[in-house]
């Protein structure tokens, strides 16, 4: 069952729409599962995962009309980090969220809601990572840092493979023709060998890695609807991604690679192997993520023949107050990222999972 959500006010009508605390998780799950706009991160079960992983408490409110239908739909987690700040974030560790709602009015109430529970809260900042742009007191769009990337899969290998800009698809028949195997799952040994793989990749990139515990919550909670592809080099894990799987999409979600899966291949064979298993699970299109503008990551998918789309996010400031910074790209961190990349995996791993719950 998701979480009740605590210390959320009752606020006040504003046109015929009253927003409350959402304490229901079937009503949750049910609006979820009729707004054609949800993600999985506005699922209880991801709200849920996020808590039980990192100690992040959810506030969801819930927005009803004149007749007490529910209109609109907002989890928040209240993440709170003592190098970065406290922020509502919709939701935490998404890459989307924000508000589901069916009309502009709604939209106002929500955001308007959610701004007065950070002043209950003593929280001087809300972050929507999708949804409507509310345009109220204090909230300003964020653009021009993120871009999405998703297309459909093709019918069968060989049209996958033609969907492929040249380039990259000589390069992802050579990693077929390699002796690299593929495995699938969500057990014990493909969550540690996953882990170890995900903690090397953002260790090299110079980034803290998240607890272990919210990918095993995540596993845990979407069930059938999330796994791990992991490919072997003569039975070693050197590439890994964990999936969700969402309204026919497949999410490769949590990815990475050794030093040597570059030399290997090994991400090529990793994501064409994903698109082939996809299509098994009856997927149509393939979400490739978010990357930020203009970075490698941002490059790699677009030589994989998927188009870049803006994300726009909302954020919510008190007066007076400063945007937390949680980029690191941004200049501040540039020493501290360099360190990082030097830190012993093991040193990494202790103390990369105190920083990262707290990003949010």
């Amino acid at each position: 069952m998701a979480r009740r959500c605590v210390n959320a006010p009752v606020h006040p009508v504003m046109d015929a729409i009253t927003v409350l605390p959402l304490d229901d998780p079937a009503a949750w799950d049910a609006y979820v599962v009729a707004h054609r706009d949800a993600t999985p991160f506005h699922s209880s079960a991801w709200c849920r995962a996020v808590t039980k992983a990192t100690g992040h408490r959810c506030h969801a409110l819930a927005a009803y009309d004149a007749k007490g239908a529910m209109a609109g739909l907002l989890p928040l987690h209240h993440i709170r980090s003592p190098l970065f700040g406290q922020a509502l974030v919709a939701t935490g560790f998404a890459v989307d969220g924000g508000m589901l709602v069916g009309s502009k009015s709604v939209a106002a109430a929500l955001s308007e809601a959610a701004a007065g529970l950070a002043r209950t809260l003593g929280i001087s900042s809300v972050e929507l990572r999708g949804g409507p742009l509310p345009d109220g007191e204090g909230w300003r769009r964020e653009d021009g840092t993120y871009a999405g990337f998703i297309r459909d899969l093709a019918t069968d290998d060989e049209a996958e493979l033609l969907a492929i800009p040249r380039k990259q698809r000589a390069e992802v028949r050579k990693a077929l023709e390699s002796d690299l195997t593929v495995t699938t799952g969500h057990g014990a040994a493909e969550r540690r060998d996953h882990y170890r793989i995900y903690a090397t990749s953002v260790r090299n990139l110079g980034t803290p890695v998240f607890p272990k515990r919210l990918f095993d919550a995540v596993l845990d909670a979407f069930g059938d609807d999330a796994d791990i592809l992991t490919i072997r080099e003569k039975g070693q894990p050197v590439a890994s991604v964990l999936s969700l799987y969402w309204r026919g999409a497949v999410m490769p979600y949590w990815g990475g690679g050794t030093a040597a899966a570059r030399k290997l291949r090994a991400n090529e064979l990793m994501y064409f192997a994903l698109m082939r298993h996809a299509r098994a699970k009856r997927c149509a299109r393939f979400d490739f993520g978010r990357s930020k503008v203009g970075t490698g990551p941002w490059s790699y998918k677009k030589n994989w023949g998927f188009e870049p789309r803006p994300l726009v996010y909302s954020r919510w400031l008190a007066p007076g107050e400063a945007a937390r910074d949680t980029n690191p790209n941004s200049a501040k961190y540039r020493l501290q990222v360099d360190l990082w990349k030097k830190l012993p995996l093991w040193a990494a791993n202790r103390i990369g999972p105190l920083i990262a719950r707290g990003l949010g």
